[in-house]
């Protein structure tokens, strides 16, 4: 059975909870009082901090990570002529005044109840060590950084606020804001404990795995300056020391000590074979599907099983309810699913949602080109055509259709092999997650089968192959590649060069949130999502190509930078908000697709 035990508690929505996203009523002097002044009082302040993991996975479509799979060259927007949020995000357009409103809101929840423990942990009492003190602390301070990083990639120009506050706070320079994002992780990876952290919490480890990423994407996207000329600008020259929140200094060389550390430390390892970091190889499926079945490959979670590259993963139950934890079921999966309406031996082994996010075609043609026989492809794309039983059909309206989709983050259906008793109409299970989990202990909502609250497989968001390969670029050496290169069945590298980085990152990452910000500090974005155009695509199952819209990728990048528009209802909030470039003309705005 799923196990249970999460830390995402009830409480957080009584105690910590804000209407608008800068509410800024101060809930820590609200309850000073009584609240909080023990261990206890402290775990329980921790547990809203993580809430907010769920509280986005209630809406995906308007978060981080599900833009940064849309709009970056490797996939498309997809979903139907209703959708039109999806195609937006691809192509940096707008849709609707406020459609990222519900993120920036979530989000600034989630950084104020981490305000709000890291500046009242001092007056709480009766922790068991000082270790256990600095544990919950490392944790607030890193999911902090997190939150502010994905606010300041999708937004670019936010405001800085670190302690509960009522002032109307204006947008802080890219440099403030990242100096007190890596600050706060560096701080976390000194002070907290060197053990593994267990059933979803974060430890030393994954907070110096944020510490790298955020350290690429600022010293690169902003090396040039902040002036939108400068981040699109097509030079590159990373920094390398940066300014910190407390006025201290850190390097590259202090960067690359914590990754070493990491690495040294033996706590996270890769999983062997590449295929079984994937659900599409539990143990109800992995038979069934050609591409794995005869192969021995095994789903490295199976039956609750500690993934050992898995750092940084969201984690669900079967307690998702429509009215108030639809969080707590992967909503990404359901997003980035098939498009639905047919029958499941047509897409097995994969589940049916949306249609977000059909893969690139060029993509695969390039991949294909680089590295003919790189077991990762396979494993992470799949061509329908190649399906046994797969045919068109469901909903008709697909826009953007490819003939490829992502195998990583999709719903995984399963033969109905073990439940018939419950479900003697069913050959096959719309979740894999039903039969491995049991079809028992769901909330009334999520009662099997469910195909839009069944999936409560992990959504991961750090690997262990991450961190070798950001250890690689930042030391210029191929030692972190030619690990993840072996592990692939490629034969190593002889030689760093960053080209030979990049594209190890695009194949070896593909659809996990990472290529979006690689290609903006990497100063590649504008060629790269150009390259989109022209492909070979459906609409509404005629065969078309992938035209520029609203004066194309590029242009929209160039514009934009990547960030999305800022809520009009925050700018109307506020008096000292001001909207980003590229966002105030007809230009920005998107009608539908346009033949």
């Amino acid at each position: 059975m799923k196990k249970l035990t999460y830390i995402f508690a009830i409480l957080a929505f009584t105690l910590y909870g804000c209407e608008d996203a800068l509410d800024t009523t101060n809930y820590t002097d609200k309850t000073t009082s009584t609240f909080p002044e023990s261990y206890e009082d402290a775990n329980q302040m921790l547990a809203g901090v993580y809430q907010n993991l769920s509280q986005v996975s209630a809406n995906p479509q308007m978060s981080f990570f599900y833009l940064s799979t849309l709009a970056s060259d490797d996939n498309y927007g997809g979903g139907g002529g209703n959708d039109k949020l999806m195609q937006a995000l691809d192509l940096l357009c707008n849709y609707q005044e406020n459609m990222l409103q519900q993120f920036w809101s979530d989000r600034y929840t989630g950084v104020f109840r981490a305000n709000s423990l890291i500046n009242a942990i001092d007056n709480c009492k009766g922790f068991p060590s000082e270790a256990a003190k600095n544990r919950i602390l490392g944790e607030a301070l890193t999911l902090r950084a997190f939150y502010y990083y994905e606010l300041i990639s999708q937004f670019g120009r936010i405001p800085l606020i670190t302690a509960p506050s009522t002032e109307d706070v204006p947008q802080a320079a890219a440099a403030d804001v990242f100096g007190q994002i890596l600050l706060d992780l560096k701080t976390a990876f000194d002070i907290m404990p060197a053990e593994r952290g267990l059933d979803g919490h974060l430890d030393k480890y994954g907070a110096g795995a944020l510490l790298g990423r955020a350290w690429l994407y600022y010293t690169g996207m902003y090396c040039n300056g902040e002036d939108i000329t400068e981040i699109t600008s097509g030079s590159y020259s990373p920094l390398t020391s940066v300014t910190l929140a407390d006025g201290t200094t850190l390097t590259k060389e202090d960067v690359i000590g914590v990754l070493d550390a990491i690495v040294s430390s033996g706590t996270y390892s890769l999983v062997s074979d590449y295929q079984n970091l994937w659900a599409y190889t539990n143990s109800f499926t992995v038979e069934d599907y050609s591409y794995t079945a005869g192969k021995g490959f095994a789903w490295i979670q199976n039956d609750n099983a500690i993934n050992p590259e898995s750092m940084f993963a969201i984690k669900y139950n079967k307690l998702a309810s429509w009215q108030t934890t639809i969080g707590y079921c992967n909503g990404y999966s359901l997003h980035f699913g098939v498009r639905g309406g047919q029958a499941y031996e047509n897409t097995f082994p994969f589940g049916q949602g949306w249609g977000a996010g059909p893969v690139a075609p060029n993509l695969v043609r390039e991949w294909s080109t680089a590295e003919p026989t790189d077991i990762r492809r396979d494993a992470s794309i799949q061509n329908v055509k190649e399906l046994p039983n797969y045919s068109y059909g469901g909903w008709s309206d697909f826009i953007q259709e490819t003939d490829y989709y992502a195998k990583k983050q999709a719903p995984v259906s399963c033969k109905n092999t073990t439940l018939t008793d419950k479900f003697p109409n069913d050959e096959y299970l719309a979740c894999f997650d039903i039969a491995m989990y049991g079809p028992d202990g769901w909330s009334t909502d999520a009662a099997p089968v469910n195909m839009q609250l069944n999936n409560i497989h992990d959504l991961i968001l750090v690997r262990f192959a991450d961190v070798l390969l950001m250890q690689s670029e930042l030391k210029e050496n191929v030692e972190g590649i030619n690990k993840v290169r072996t592990r692939a069945k490629l034969t190593p590298i002889g030689g760093y060069t960053l080209e030979a980085l990049q594209r190890e990152r695009r194949w070896e990452l593909a659809f996990e949130g990472t290529r979006w910000n690689d290609i903006r500090r990497w100063h590649i974005a504008a060629e790269a999502l150009d390259k989109q155009l022209g492909q070979n695509i459906y609409v509404e199952g005629i065969p078309s190509t992938n035209t520029a819209q609203n004066g194309g990728y590029s242009t929209r990048y160039k514009a934009t930078a990547g960030f999305f528009k800022i809520p009009e209802a925050q700018i109307s909030l506020s008096e000292v908000l001001t909207q980003n470039p590229g966002w105030t003309g007809g230009d920005s705005e998107y009608a539908g697709w346009n033949q």
